[in-house]
């Protein structure tokens, strides 16, 4: 097999860090590479792929149907069009021009992330104005009940990531249930939340959007799920704005073969797994003077921990953005989870890394913090 580091001249990467984007997602589990090659030398109706990629989603996550879009920013945009528009072919055809009053999307201040670009952006992109309620700590009902009562609202927009703030803002059972008493349907971006899709449309959601390529070790590809009717309106928009967000065939069928890998999948299994090389990463790096340790749970509720490294920089002699720095240079290129850098605390994820890769970054942790 050709080795694609050495043929276009790219470091190999270490991934610490967990499933992301910047880091090309998710290593693709080989029954889900097997089907999504298979399908690369001959031709499908899209629209029939579409309906049996629906089948397969409503069986797994319980919704009523779903599609598959080129990634979850563009099934939050399709989403939120599918919101303004229904099943209305000729203001589907009028986006982002939405000229028929109900056009507003509200959000939490609190959720406003940018998870590589602006969410309110990818709200934007559909024509929908952005309302923004509450504080950037702090989210009343009052507020979002305001909005709602002063009309022309076509969605609600909610955030489960570890991008949001975590405290203060409203939890999504009170905004789906909120909405729901105007009629207002909710959409989730539940991007790196796929484990917990089935909970979230028991909920209530009206559309959740999920990453085929971050839990689910699929080719790159976002997956919508939710009410029927509402699902039809985001496959609709391929013939509009969604049109540049389209998925292909390799897109569909690995998140075909990812979900019905999960249909199956061994979930209490799979978190022992992770636990225990939460705890090798741990064992590893115990004794270093002025490091501390500790595993903290995912915060949106996955069944999984990560290693939480606390440097001591007086004692260390560097600090965390110093040892980031250094982890990531050479190769091959070690990418901690830097997102609590400025806290003076990073992690390690080791969904991505086998035993012999958790060896190669606890020694060089240690290595740099010790010299030895």
């Amino acid at each position: 097999m050709t080795n694609l580091h050495e043929k276009y001249g790219l470091r190999r990467i270490i991934n610490a860090c967990g499933k992301m984007t910047s880091l090309s997602g998710a290593k693709v589990l080989p029954l889900i590479a097997a089907q999504a090659s298979a399908s690369l030398g001959e031709f499908y109706d899209l629209d029939e792929l579409q309906t049996a990629a629906g089948k397969v989603i409503s069986r797994v996550t319980g919704a009523e149907s779903g599609c598959v879009t080129a990634c979850t920013a563009a099934g939050l945009t399709e989403s939120v069009a599918a919101c303004l528009t229904g099943s209305d072919l000729a203001k589907v055809l009028k986006l982002p021009d939405c000229q028929w009053g109900t056009n507003k999307v509200v959000i939490q201040k609190g959720h406003c992330v940018n998870y590589g670009s602006p969410i309110t952006q990818n709200i934007r992109m559909a024509g929908a104005e952005v309302v923004e309620v509450g504080e950037v700590n702090r989210t009343l009902p009052e507020h979002v009940q305001y909005e709602l009562e002063a009309g022309g609202v076509a969605a609600v927009m909610h955030v489960e990531s570890h991008h949001t703030v975590q405290k203060g803002m409203l939890d999504l059972a009170s905004v789906v249930e909120m909405a729901h008493a105007y009629k207002v349907p909710v959409i989730v971006d539940g991007a790196a939340q796929d484990q917990r899709i089935r909970s979230m449309i028991e909920m209530g959601v009206d559309l959740i959007v999920v990453s085929a390529h971050k839990y689910l070790c699929s080719t790159t590809g976002g997956i919508v799920a939710g009410r029927k009717e509402l699902v039809d309106a985001v496959y609709l928009q391929n013939r509009g704005i969604g049109r540049a967000m389209k998925a292909g065939k390799e897109a569909i069928f690995g998140a075909m073969a990812a979900l019905e890998y999960r249909e199956q999948e061994d979930m209490v299994a799979w978190t022992a797994e992770q636990d225990r090389k939460v705890a090798l990463v741990l064992e590893l790096l115990e004794g270093i003077g002025g490091l501390a340790l500790g595993a903290d749970a995912d915060p949106n509720g996955c069944p999984f921990s990560r290693a939480k490294i606390t440097p001591d920089p007086e004692v260390c002699g560097i600090d965390v953005f110093e040892l980031n720095r250094r982890m990531a240079e050479g190769d091959p290129s070690v990418r901690l989870r830097a997102h609590h850098a400025n806290e003076g605390y990073l992690y390690i994820d080791a969904i991505e890394l086998d035993d012999e890769e958790v060896r190669l970054v606890c020694e060089r942790i240690r290595e740099l913090l010790t010299g030895n």
